[in-house]
Order: C-alpha cells, then sequence, then structure tokens
C-alpha cells in the first residue's frame, strides 16, 4: 500500500483549494484511504505536476520532498 502524502501542515489554500502541504484537493484527501494503489498512483503524479508547475510559474527551482 501506499503510503499518503501528507506531510502535516494541514491547511487549504483559498485561491487554489489545494492543501499547502501535500498538494492535494479535498476530495484526493477525502477518499485517499478507500482508493487502491493505481489511484493513489494517479494523485501522487498529479501532485508532482501541480508542484511542477508550482515551480515554473514562480520561477523558483524544485524543493524535493522526503
Amino acid at each position: 500500500m501506499i503510503a499518503s502524502p501528507c506531510i502535516n501542515i494541514c491547511q487549504m489554500d483559498p485561491l487554489s483549494g489545494l492543501c499547502v502541504g501535500c498538494q492535494r484537493t479535498l476530495a484526493e484527501i477525502a477518499t485517499w484511504s478507500a482508493t487502491d494503489d493505481i489511484e493513489r498512483r494517479r494523485i501522487l503524479a498529479a501532485i508532482a505536476e501541480r508542484r511542477r508547475l508550482a515551480e515554473q510559474a514562480s520561477g523558483r527551482e524544485a524543493c524535493p520532498v522526503y
């Protein structure tokens, strides 16, 4: 089973609708425990793309997540 990407910075950004810590939507957070690994991989890929786009828009270099 794939672990949650939660990093315990649980605050929703009112503009993007994403969690400031893990970059998931409320729906992704709410359904995480009931999703299978295929869907979890899809969510993780979406998170990676969101981070990439945000970094590109801000001109910052990627910050690794451990």
